[in-house]
């Protein structure tokens, strides 16, 4: 039941292209559960594996500032306060203050009554904003409900909706129920950019991340994400393998891109590193870019801007040199 690719279809409008398989929650199951199974071994020995590349010098210098700009700089604490909010915006647009030549992140992201602070700070900079939505992080609510939450981030300003799944329907096989869910969120999203959170570890298999994968994007998510950073293990370089693997295996069967976005638990540059090489290894060097691959991350960024330093300068800067976030 592969769908025929089409040269006209436009970016993140490919779900008209399973209107078969989504017609019913059967074929939607047939189809999901006919994608070919994940070897548990060989996925978590492929992705240790990769994880032992070295990158030295001018490559290391390159990949640290791809991943600065690849970073949506996080707070999603219920202590939110608008003050913190500017505080981290101004950081995302000049992580380090004392050099003019380090990047800017990718986004700032935040909850959504944090939208309009974070869009007032950022300015004309080109940092993004990305606000959690449909009951973040749990997916506990009624319809309704999700769709004015995604409605009033986009209404503030939002650039980019990071929406979560219902886990519980998904788990107990009702597909098409979040199928419908996702491509009901993308339209209150307008012309923002939908992020579609699975919660990985609450998705029990390897098989189940594979499933989640397509799902989103069939109903037409520009990025899948793989966790809230609320539930552990959150993300995990076997689970973001096969998300690679499946947005690889995508743009095959449509022609369309689909980016990833690992959230949770990435603290240094030594990790970033390793998700980097995976990206080139797995997907592919179109991937390596921002608009396709992003790090969904609160302390990553001070690790970062660390060893950046101590490339530029021959020393380490210190933990309390870069503010907190």
């Amino acid at each position: 039941m592969t769908p025929t690719p089409s040269s006209t279809a436009s970016a993140g409008s490919t779900h008209w292209m399973y209107d078969d398989i989504v017609r019913s929650d059967s074929s939607l199951r047939r189809f999901l559960h006919g994608l070919p199974g994940v070897d548990q071994v060989g996925c978590e020995a492929r992705a240790a594996g990769l994880g032992t590349r070295s990158i030295k010098t001018t490559a290391k210098a390159y990949a640290i500032d791809l991943a600065i700009r690849m970073v949506d700089l996080t707070t999603l604490e219920g202590a939110d306060t608008h003050g913190k909010v500017k505080a981290l915006a101004s950081k995302a647009k000049r992580p380090d203050p004392a050099d003019p030549s380090c990047p800017a992140t990718a986004a700032v992201c935040v909850y959504p009554d944090m939208v309009a602070t974070a869009k007032q700070t950022l300015g004309d900079s080109g940092v993004h904003v990305a606000a959690v939505a449909t009951a973040f992080p749990s997916g506990r609510a009624a319809m309704d409900i999700k769709l004015a939450d995604t409605r009033d981030a986009v209404e503030a300003g939002a650039d980019e909706i990071d929406m979560v799944i219902d886990r519980g329907a998904f788990l107990s096989g009702r597909y098409l129920d979040v199928y419908d869910e996702i491509v009901q969120v993308k339209e209150a999203c307008g012309d923002a950019h939908l992020k579609v959170i699975f919660e990985t570890g609450e998705l029990q298999t390897y098989d189940n991340v594979r499933r989640a994968s397509w799902l989103a994007m069939m109903a037409g998510g520009h990025f899948i994400k793989t966790s809230t950073g609320k539930v552990q293990p959150a993300a995990t370089l076997p689970v973001t393998l096969i998300m690679l693997e499946a947005v690889r295996d995508f743009r095959d069967q449509t022609g369309q891109m689909v980016g990833v976005k690992p959230a949770g638990g990435i603290k240094t540059t030594k990790d970033a590193i390793k998700y980097l090489v995976m990206v080139n290894e797995i997907a592919g060097p179109d991937w390596l870019d921002p608009d396709w691959f992003r790090f969904g991350a609160s302390t990553l960024l001070n690790d970062l801007l660390m060893q950046r330093t101590k490339m530029t300068t021959g020393r380490y800067s210190g933990p309390d040199y870069f503010t907190l976030d």
